[in-house]
């Protein structure tokens, strides 16, 4: 039997490296909504971005700290699940209270803490964000549907708009123990789920969304936690700094190091390249002659695997073609 390709709740609405891997020709049909799925990834339709921010989200203290921060101190409203506006420097506080976070904290630390050797958290701390240019009001309106429909009646929650960076984001904090006492657990599959429901509610206003794994879209850079991911942005990631210092040291000497991941990537790079050839003659069989062509032609477009490092390298040598005077090599 051939791998199905829809994704319920636990496995990628493309799962385009099972196409390649299918039983016979024409055993394997494409559903609309996988369709409009492809359509939309091989015309490169920005992709919704859902983020568990991981850290401190197990103290009380932390988490008021993060709900102040999120309304800017006082001066934006925070939205809760209720429909009321929370605003003011004590904001974070007066949430605290009306979610009974203390009251959890004593209650949950004592069943918990002893089992696992740490204290559980007390919220999940999301950010569902969008490329810059996209309409902050539809971007807002789409995370207060999404919120809405994963998380009223059973969890507490809170969320405000941030646009003070050039990517339109919604942080959204939501209590971990709904008011029926169930922990919301999450697990990657979730987050896959999150990001297409987040891209479905974008698309609902009039916004091009799509959510795909980065593997399918051919992405190599790996991911980085949320301070490297902010700090990159900001320019002043010393993570990154780092990153880059250690690969022109190594350009310098003439010689770049091959990352032990490189022989994954391309197995992996290969595995997908054959489930989108495979794509394309189903989209054929079933009458889709356009869109297959236009998959061959993204597939086409797909640039060789590169590693992290390598990607840095590429760039500092483009840097260096573009401004010769800073080649080091170069004498004075």
């Amino acid at each position: 039997m051939p791998k199905t390709l829809v994704e319920l709740r636990s496995r990628p609405l493309l799962d385009i490296v099972s196409h390649g891997r299918g039983g016979p020709k024409g055993s394997i049909r494409l559903s609309s909504e996988q369709i409009a799925a492809i359509d939309r990834t091989v015309r490169r339709v920005p992709e919704a971005m859902v983020k568990v921010l991981p850290k401190d989200s197990n103290n009380l203290r932390s988490v008021a700290r993060h709900l102040n921060y999120i309304g800017r101190y006082g001066k934006l409203e925070l939205e809760t699940d209720d429909g009321e506006r929370v605003q003011g420097k004590d904001a974070g506080q007066r949430l605290l209270e009306d979610w009974d976070l203390d009251l959890e904290k004593d209650r949950r630390e004592t069943n918990l803490a002893s089992v696992t050797g740490r204290s559980p958290k007390l919220v999940h701390k999301i950010m569902l964000s969008m490329p810059p240019g996209t309409p902050a009001k539809g971007v807002l309106e789409a995370a207060r549907n999404f919120a809405r429909e994963e998380f009223a009646l059973k969890h507490r929650y809170a969320l405000v708009l941030h646009t003070d960076e050039p990517h339109p984001h919604v942080h959204l904090v939501v209590k971990a123990v709904s008011e029926q006492g169930e922990r919301l657990n999450i697990r990657k599959a979730t987050l896959r789920e999150w990001r297409r429901e987040f891209a479905r509610h974008l698309r609902e206003q009039g916004i091009a969304a799509n959510a795909t794994e980065r593997a399918i879209r051919a992405e190599t850079r790996t991911h980085k936690t949320d301070g490297i991911y902010r700090a990159t942005l900001r320019g002043d990631s010393t993570h990154t700094h780092s990153r880059i210092e250690s690969v022109a040291a190594e350009l310098l000497k003439g010689r770049l190091r091959i990352e032990p991941g490189k022989s994954k990537l391309i197995e992996t790079r290969n595995q997908v390249a054959g489930g989108w050839r495979a794509t394309a003659d189903i989209l054929t069989a079933q009458g889709h002659p356009e869109l297959a062509a236009q998959v061959l032609r993204f597939l086409a477009q797909i640039p060789s695997p590169h590693t992290e490092r390598e990607l840095i390298a590429k760039d500092l040598q483009q840097r260096l073609r573009s401004h010769p005077s800073r080649d080091p090599h170069r004498t004075r």
